[in-house]
């Protein structure tokens, strides 16, 4: 009996040590980059943050949430054209395809940082915690710039 246990343990190690490899595998195949959280007006208790999430694997992937200690909720989001309106809704998820990339951008999908604890200052950073479909996360700083900086970065583009 005891050899069956050990058997059983075993398996079960080595399953459990497969599961942890391919979660590191796909954890690897994300990376975030040009991430950053525009500075509100003084008494504006939300904003937005922004990034490129890259996807270098093989399968689809889809952030799920995201978090931050800064604000008291925190949400993904997007804005759609209603008959001609630009409305910004909540959405689930955000599909980041194989060997693509999704763009979180002002006008498009982002994350929204909503009842802020204290007001963001310029130059500071912002922790976020992003978590995918396959439960891997992504913890990053993102930095705090202003929405005319933004701006002339982008045109320079």
């Amino acid at each position: 009996m005891t050899i069956r246990f050990r058997h059983l343990a075993l398996l079960l190690g080595a399953v459990a040590s497969l599961s942890a490899l391919n979660a590191q595998a796909a954890e690897a195949d994300l990376s975030v980059a040009d991430a950053y959280v525009r500075l509100a007006p003084p008494g504006t208790p939300t904003t937005g943050a922004f990034m490129t999430i890259k996807n270098a694997g093989g399968a689809d992937r889809k952030l799920l949430k995201a978090d931050s200690p800064v604000a008291r909720s925190v949400e993904l989001h997007n804005h759609i054209n209603d008959n001609g309106v630009m409305k910004m809704r909540q959405v689930a998820e955000i599909d980041v395809k194989a060997k693509g990339q999704a763009v979180l951008k002002p006008g498009s999908y982002h994350i929204m940082l909503i009842d802020l604890k204290a007001p963001l200052k310029e130059g500071e950073t912002v922790p976020l915690t992003l978590t995918f479909d396959d439960g891997s996360t992504k913890q990053l700083d993102a930095p705090i710039k202003k929405p005319q900086a933004m701006m002339q970065m982008d045109h320079k583009h």
